[in-house]
């Protein structure tokens, strides 16, 4: 047997695909379906076809590892002020032109940039590092399923909590497989049109909202980021459908409008300070809980009781201090934040 498949994990969720002599596999894990020639990676980047089997080249290897505010994820409304120790590694199913992260992201697999990071190395840091549990972020985490399906479970056991920063691009299936051991998510919802994921990110925009929806269904807490470019996803009426949406899950659920900066594939210039101060002013006509992040103004920043409008979390960059809660309540008016867990 050829010694690189012992270091690799067989994949869930592939078949054979045509004639078994060409040893083709069809990757059901995500909505892209990727058809895999023997030798081959699918569009990720890190799962690959070895002899008309699929294996994960990213199991139990990382090339992040770093305790995080929560903020950072961002997750305002769930244990603001904690620290959570934060994995990525390598890979996207999603090529975004403007991408943050694409050093780990939009790059092949190499593996002289990566570290071991077992499931029970991961519990035992996090425990040792009094985390509140382990977010999986910097990269896609949910292409790395094999890793995360086992890890979310282990860390359960120790009452760890599991939370995903994430695209969102995954099928049904397999996401509610690994749904339960969810606590928290802040899934990314690039633009309210297809259209824009077509052209920018090389997805759809439906099995996005559908693994929300199915966050919500479940009962896990749930923020939505929405990074606004200029010219491209910023009309008024995106924003007001993206806000409907939200509303629809929840009134009180976050919504954190983002600036953009120039990066990786994408000139435009940045985002101009009134375009996210008006996708705010729209948001707030239906949510209890609109953010604008990448910005200096603290404002923005802060959560605020919708009822008397009292400063409830003050937050200056990401030191954070809960100034004007009890319980998760109001200590002026009494007001419950319905989405906060403290």
């Amino acid at each position: 047997m050829d010694r690189k498949r012992d270091k690799m994990k067989d994949a869930l969720y592939f078949e054979i695909y045509g004639n078994k002599e060409k040893k083709l596999v069809k990757c059901n894990l995500c909505p892209l379906y990727c058809i895999i020639a023997d030798g081959k990676v699918g569009n990720c980047g890190i799962r690959k076809n070895v002899d008309g089997k699929l294996f994960s080249l990213t199991y139990d290897k990382f090339t992040s590892v770093s305790m995080d505010p929560i903020e950072k994820k961002p997750l305002y409304h769930f244990y603001p002020g904690s620290e959570i120790l934060s994995l990525g590694t390598l890979g996207c199913n999603f090529h975004c032109q403007f991408c943050q992260n694409f050093e780990i992201s939009q790059s092949g697999f190499d593996g002289s940039i990566l570290r071991d990071m077992s499931s029970s190395d991961a519990v035992a840091l996090a425990k040792q590092y009094g985390s509140i549990g382990i977010a999986y972020t910097y990269n896609e985490p949910l292409i790395n399923y094999e890793w995360l399906k086992e890890t979310t479970a282990e860390a359960k056991k120790y009452g760890l909590k599991n939370v995903l920063v994430s695209n969102g691009y995954i099928n049904e299936e397999p996401f509610y497989n690994i749904v339960e051991n969810i606590d928290a998510a802040n899934i990314d919802v690039k633009s309210f049109r297809d259209e824009f994921y077509k052209k920018y990110c090389g997805g759809k925009l439906a099995p996005v909202l559908r693994t929300v929806e199915i966050l919500v269904k479940k009962k896990k807490h749930v923020e939505i980021t929405n990074l606004i470019i200029p010219g491209l996803n910023d009309s008024d009426e995106e924003i007001s459908d993206l806000v409907d949406w939200v509303w629809s899950l929840g009134e009180e659920t976050p919504l954190h409008f983002s600036r953009y900066f120039p990066c990786y594939k994408m000139t435009i210039k940045a985002t101009p300070f009134p375009t996210l101060e008006k996708a705010r002013k729209i948001a707030l006509k239906k949510l209890k809980h609109v953010y604008v992040g990448n910005v200096m103004e603290l404002e923005y920043n802060r959560t605020y009781c919708p009822h008397c409008k009292e400063i409830l979390i003050e937050r200056k960059g990401y030191n954070t201090e809960i100034v004007g809660l009890e319980v998760g309540r109001c200590k002026k008016c009494g007001y419950k934040i319905g989405t906060l867990q403290i």
